[in-house]
């Protein structure tokens, strides 16, 4: 199995207001955005899961000329909230870094060059 390190170079999350998460997965190059978003694995089903909210308020949006998936999701606490444990938004990504992927398909064969 893959992780998401092995799709994408960056995956993060931080605030985006005060009541609103984002998170960002931006992919190494076309052919493992493609196989990312092929996957369907990034749905609101599973932000729901993992961070207790419904489903209809999480927005997955596919940005392929930036090669990225961004979701965004309503924060479970207000940012500054006596029971905010993460002010920036900075840690929420951490429960996706152990999410099993399918492995990653093999790159195209590239032409032999003409001798």
């Amino acid at each position: 199995m893959a992780t998401l390190l092995d799709y994408c170079s960056l995956v993060r999350s931080k605030n985006a207001g005060p009541f609103t998460l984002t998170f960002d997965f931006m992919c190494h190059d076309e052919r493992t955005y493609r196989a990312l978003v092929d996957t369907r694995v990034l749905t609101p089903g599973l932000f729901a899961g993992l961070f207790g909210t419904d489903e209809k308020r999480i927005l997955v949006v596919n940005h392929p000329r930036a090669l990225a998936v961004k979701v965004s999701l309503p924060r479970p606490t207000v940012q500054g909230d006596l029971r905010d444990s993460d002010c920036y938004g900075g840690q929420q990504y951490a429960p996706l870094m152990t999410l099993e992927l399918p492995e990653l398909p093999e790159p195209p064969e590239l032409p032999e060059p003409p001798t």
